[in-house]
């Protein structure tokens, strides 16, 4: 068994502090999304871990992209009828989060997930390569299949099908938005003291700050 307790790392790129913060966390993500952005050193800044409650009870995480966020909360799409989709039919409470390891930052979101409306998942759909299409409607996301050529070769059906026509998105696939509840910041520091805000959602629809300890 290989001991990993000398991996250790001291986090001194920044800080985030109560004075300069803005009143809802959605500014600050986005505040720390293109700071991101900008420093670099991140294959996919939009990249998060998406965690839902299992059919079988148990959690399951797993890495996706986010491809917008609002006021409203936070965007991704996937197929409906995979493990994750029929997970948060039954489980709408999920927690998102993201790591950018190159300014030491974590986010983390708790919320609850619903399907967005068709014309958004249409129009998201309609943005993307003929190659993702056809892959989203080949693909019975989560199911056994036999091998990888079973794949290939429905692929390829489906790009003789519909050479030279649109491909219109398939009913199991859209998006989801996840409203926020509560969204926490943290910022590593030395001496692992680190920096942790947390943005709680109230019945007047406002945010109350807490500062947790690290």
């Amino acid at each position: 068994m290989k001991d990993l307790g000398d991996y250790r790392k001291s986090y001194e790129k920044s800080e985030l502090l109560e004075t300069n913060i803005p009143e809802d966390p959605i500014n600050l993500f986005n505040r720390w999304f293109h700071e991101t952005e900008e420093f670099g050193g991140v294959d996919e800044v939009n990249a998060m871990t998406v965690a839902t409650i299992g059919l079988d009870g148990f959690p399951k995480s797993r890495v996706v992209l986010l491809k917008k966020f609002n006021e409203e909360g936070f965007i991704f799409y996937t197929n409906y009828n995979s493990e994750k989709g029929k997970a948060i039919d039954l489980h709408p409470n999920i927690c998102l989060s993201f790591f950018w390891s190159s300014l030491e930052r974590q986010v983390i979101i708790k919320g609850i997930a619903e399907k967005t409306s068709d014309t958004i998942s249409d129009n998201y759909f309609d943005s993307r390569p003929d190659g993702s299409k056809l892959g989203a409607i080949v693909s019975s996301q989560s199911e056994v299949i036999p091998s990888r050529d079973f794949l290939e070769q429905n692929l390829k059906q489906l790009e003789k099908e519909f050479e030279g026509k649109e491909i219109p998105r398939p009913k199991h696939w859209g998006g989801y938005l996840v409203r926020p509840l509560e969204v926490e910041f943290w910022q590593g520091r030395p001496n692992r003291l680190h920096d942790r805000i947390r943005y709680k959602l109230q019945d007047d629809f406002s945010w109350k700050i807490d500062r947790l300890s690290s």
